[in-house]
């Protein structure tokens, strides 16, 4: 059974991010803050789970959450300040559109900024608490949420852009870098929605001279 809350008697908002590793499109975070009390032993890491489980289970935590919000990152924003600072701005960005101000923020992995909530009339508050939690979406249930809705969010996504762009298999691989992926790219070049400054082919050299 995951885990309820990090921080006891605070507004906690737990936060994953989906697409980190892919050659191509968007990268989507999620924020996540349930009651305090909240239990629901089906939620997990949603790389655990079926593609149905996963939808069937966003529709239970937009129910069930105090607040939901997910954050986006493009791909020329990822090759202007790298992947792991978008990574990071997506779920800043997908805290900044929570109705519910969080009073303290649970990160899967092992790297994030502080974040501070936006003010009414601009400018933004006091930064709060965060911990960072290496395998976080198997621990903690408002993570794996983030986590559910992060990667859904994203498919949904992809699958768009699949269908502008087969070639590539995008209903199947997302952008990731699967073989199938690589050689449509040696073979048709790269697209708008790919990211420039990621090895492309695999070799170690980046795929610049390759363009839509």
């Amino acid at each position: 059974m995951l885990a309820s809350h990090y921080y006891n008697g605070k507004v906690e908002a737990g936060c994953d991010e989906a697409g980190r590793g892919c050659l191509a499109g968007s990268v989507y975070a999620a924020a996540v803050i349930f009651p305090e009390d909240y239990q629901n032993d089906e939620l997990n890491d949603s790389k655990q789970l079926t593609d149905k489980r996963r939808k069937q289970l966003r529709e239970i935590i937009q129910r069930d959450a105090m607040a939901w919000a997910v954050g986006i990152v493009t791909p020329e924003e990822i090759d202007h300040i790298n992947i792991l600072n978008a990574s990071i701005l997506a779920m800043h960005r997908a805290l900044d559109q929570l109705t519910v101000r969080p009073e303290a923020v649970i990160v899967d992995g092992n790297r994030f900024k502080p974040y501070a909530s936006p003010l009414i009339g601009g400018g933004r508050g006091e930064v709060l608490p965060h911990t960072t939690i290496v395998k976080g979406d198997g621990k903690y249930l408002s993570i794996a949420a983030a986590s559910i809705l992060a990667k859904t969010y994203r498919d949904d996504y992809m699958d768009l852009l699949a269908q502008e762009f087969p070639q590539y298999d995008w209903l199947s691989n997302k952008g990731y870098p699967t073989k199938k992926h690589r050689e449509a790219i040696r073979q048709y070049g790269i697209t708008p929605y790919h990211r420039k400054t990621f090895n492309m082919l695999g070799d170690g050299q980046l795929s610049l001279n390759f363009e839509y």
